[in-house]
């Protein structure tokens, strides 16, 4: 590290020290420490503001590693009518709106997000004046990324992940489709008619089957004839009291976008490219199955969902996000160790719908 760098480290160094209200000293001497709350908070809202998408789901402060799911929307209606007279001695019962009458709790698994930057590449940053901000939105838009994997890809929790054999970060923490397949299997499909999936004594699938997706004769040789007829039955999944909710959105795997999609995105040139890069989402011009369809980023590719952005959650445990900065001269690095406590919630099992290992072909 080049001295005039080294000035600049320090600075940001004494700056994060003052953020967290903590000694200078405390960083200096690579101690690890507590983020304070303030500065978590702030983090989160960079995280988010660096994805659309992540923008457009709940990221929710909890103070409980585990506990039930905090409910921040309305699952199911609240219209009645008691006879209260003394002939049926009956009270009326109110209702909590927010209850989602499934196994709706949640565990905050710590999740730790280390980097580590050469001195060569802080050299090259050490003249710009955006340094500190350059330096903390690098790792901020990764751990924006990194969320997203997990959300849609997450299936165990192990306690030591691998990278090489789990690049969509499978093995971090549980993500969200793999609790609906879990806690709500008859909103799964996974199979159709022709080559159904194998189920277990609850429900969950053990061995998916395949749903095709052609032109050709319904139970004959596919499943159905396009994507709008399998979004029209997969919405059928859904509580009746939202089916007809205007803010569902389809969200489509990349390998669904055939041909009907295709010319749009390709007349559409960079300018679809930026604004995926940009974004996060990728809106598609024609709706599907009386929905907008929707492109997101590491959504398997042979799938959909049916339900509302703001159905998914990130719980973040309050107080658990610590840090320690080390230089690592050994390795000509300055390493950044982060870690959090989150947990992936779907809010309302009753509000979406996902089916995979969709083909466009025949039986």
């Amino acid at each position: 590290m080049r001295n005039e760098t080294r000035a600049v480290f320090n600075t940001m160094l004494a700056r994060i020290a003052q953020l967290n209200g903590i000694d200078a000293s405390v960083v200096a001497a690579q101690h690890e420490f507590a983020v304070a709350p303030v500065v978590q908070q702030k983090l989160e809202e960079v995280i988010q503001q660096s994805s659309e998408f992540l923008g457009r789901v709940n990221v929710v402060t909890v103070k409980e590693q585990e506990g039930a799911k905090v409910g921040v929307g309305v699952t199911r209606p609240l219209a009645s009518r008691t006879r209260t007279d003394s002939a049926t001695g009956v009270r009326r019962r109110p209702i909590d709106p927010t209850e989602t009458s499934d196994r709706g709790r949640y565990r905050c698994e710590q999740t730790n997000s280390d980097t580590a930057i050469s001195y060569a590449k802080l050299d090259m940053w050490a003249h710009r004046p955006e340094f500190q901000t350059l330096y903390a939105s690098t790792i901020a838009k990764q751990r924006g990324r990194d969320r997203i994997m997990i959300g849609w890809n997450g299936v165990a929790r192990a306690d030591t992940t691998d990278l090489a054999a789990h690049p969509l970060l499978q093995d971090v923490n549980y993500g969200w489709l793999h609790k609906l397949r879990t806690y709500a299997p008859a909103r799964h499909l996974a199979g159709g008619h022709l080559d159904k999936e194998a189920r277990d004594g609850t429900g969950v699938v053990t061995a998916p089957g395949k749903i095709h997706v052609a032109a050709g004769t319904p139970g004959v040789d596919v499943d159905y004839v396009n994507l709008d007829a399998l979004v029209y039955d997969a919405t059928e999944l859904l509580d009746e009291w939202h089916r007809d909710d205007t803010d569902l959105v389809v969200i489509l795997g990349r390998e669904l976008v055939h041909d009907r999609f295709l010319n749009v995105i390709n007349t559409a040139g960079d300018k679809a490219t930026e604004m995926e890069a940009r974004d996060r989402i990728l809106t598609l011009p024609k709706q599907v199955g009386g929905k907008t369809a929707i492109l997101v980023p590491f959504f398997p590719a042979n799938a959909l969902m049916v339900t509302s952005l703001d159905n998914l959650s990130i719980y973040v445990q309050e107080g658990t996000q610590r840090r320690a900065l080390r230089e690592e001269p050994e390795y000509d690095q300055v390493a950044d160790y982060q870690s959090v406590n989150e947990a992936y919630v779907i809010e309302d099992y009753g509000r979406c719908a996902l089916v995979e290992n969709i083909v466009t072909a025949k039986k």
